[in-house]
């Protein structure tokens, strides 16, 4: 049973193994229960708790059972879960009852098999057809009603009630429906930093001027609802997500991100998947029609800010050498930029951009390209006395190719290449 929050898990229970009591009665008993609750049949055997407990049971010598007895297929396989098994019953001699067959099932049966493959397939059906109508109610809901459909309340808002639940059968019993409202404390805030965003203020910025006026984050805010997060300071991500978030403008959105499934180990597929939650691009996003909730910034600043995003690499400026070198000072990878007109590289040794420098910390590592540039040939030649001239753009290539590093020294100005069988070479 995966929905607990649904169903009884006693009452759940019950019916499974008054199904099975049925199935062998005059035939054997039931010694052992194998049930899982929150797991859903998606998930191969080895990775439900109750499966698995059962697949080491299988294994035992001294089990005190000849046979496995499903109350419910469909909830037992899923897809090819059936074929995955099967071999392992076989290996230790335990038959496998059926409700559908009324008994046991015989692999060697050409019958049985096609059923088992059916009765997988349709409980695969099962699963998209119910993901089908709970995606295409939730797009209605989302974009005619500007229902709000759970999850945290974005940071500015806060969750009020919005009279009884639509469904009929869920009011009767208590069930109320929720919608955003404005926080009276961090609401302020979310259009300060519009506002500030607006008059072209940085993102670095924003974060920074929050922290020093000790303005708790999202999570430190809301800590019961981010269980999972720090709760330390401002972040650029932070700042970043919520300029970025539309459903400040009043309307409701969904959709904006979506769960894939990857195999969690290719080279062993009946290991399942994993969901792996990506963004979705704003044309698949669902925004209500109407406002659904108080707008915190208007529709035409939103879009606006959502236009002075930073350029991280003006147009025709390339660096050559991202990625190779590193800071002799913090070991940290050095940070491409562009100083006094020409490609450089630096470290601040672990500082944010959200927040103000402490007075006695190490100052900032900066290193212009050209420089690193010129003793390139040479360091090309120890590595290779035999290698031909090559001009900068291939000879970086070259480095990386030999996974060969550069660790810039700052005090010493000195670069050491580092190469992938741990000699290393001073060329300064």
């Amino acid at each position: 049973m995966s929905t607990e929050d649904f169903q009884d898990p006693e009452t759940s229970r019950g019916w499974h193994l008054l199904r099975a009591q049925a199935l062998v009665a005059g035939h054997g008993r039931v010694t052992a229960k194998f049930f899982d609750v929150g797991h859903s049949r998606v998930l191969p055997w080895p990775r439900r708790p109750e499966a698995a407990r059962l697949i080491d049971a299988l294994g035992d010598p001294d089990r005190d059972f000849d046979a496995v007895v499903i109350g419910s297929s469909e909830r037992a396989f899923y897809g090819s879960q059936f074929a995955a098994m099967a071999p392992l019953f076989e290996h230790h001699e335990v038959r496998l009852w059926l409700p559908e067959l009324g008994g046991p099932v015989d692999p060697s049966l050409a019958g049985h098999e096609e059923l088992m493959i059916l009765l997988g397939i349709l409980s695969k059906r099962e699963i998209a057809r119910a993901r089908l109508r709970a995606r295409t109610a939730m797009t209605v809901q989302a974009r005619e009603q500007g229902r709000y459909l759970g999850g945290r309340p974005p940071y500015g808002y806060r969750l009020a009630d919005a009279g009884p639940h639509p469904n009929r059968a869920w009011a009767r019993r208590g069930a109320r429906a929720q919608r955003l409202e404005a926080d009276p404390t961090t609401a302020p805030v979310v259009s300060w930093m519009f506002a500030q965003r607006r008059s072209g203020k940085s993102t670095a910025r924003i974060a920074r001027a929050l922290n020093d006026a000790a303005v708790p984050c999202p999570s430190a805010a809301d800590p019961d609802r981010n269980p999972h997060r720090s709760g330390g300071r401002w972040t650029l991500t932070a700042v970043g997500a919520i300029l970025a978030n539309p459903r400040y403008t009043g309307r409701q959105v969904w959709n904006r991100q979506r769960t894939d499934q990857e195999l969690i180990d290719p080279a062993n597929t009946a290991l399942g998947h994993r969901g792996i939650a990506r963004w979705n691009p704003p044309q698949d996003w669902i925004i209500s029609r109407e406002q659904a909730h108080p707008a915190l910034v208007g529709e035409a600043d939103f879009v606006a800010v959502q236009g002075m995003r930073a350029r991280t690499t003006a147009p025709g400026r390339t660096s050559l050498l991202a990625g190779l070198l590193h800071c002799g000072v913090c070991g940290r990878r050095m940070d491409s930029c562009w100083s006094h007109d020409r490609p450089a590289y630096r470290c601040r040794h672990g500082r944010t951009s959200a927040t103000g420098p402490s007075p006695g910390r190490t100052r900032n590592a900066y290193l212009s390209e050209d420089r690193v540039l010129a003793r390139l040939p040479a360091l090309l030649l120890r590595l290779a006395p035999d290698t031909e001239p090559a001009d900068p753009e291939a000879a970086a290539s070259r480095l990386r190719a030999e996974n060969v590093t550069l660790t810039y020294d700052p005090a010493d100005q000195i670069l050491t290449a580092g190469t992938a069988t741990g000699e290393r070479i001073r060329i300064g």
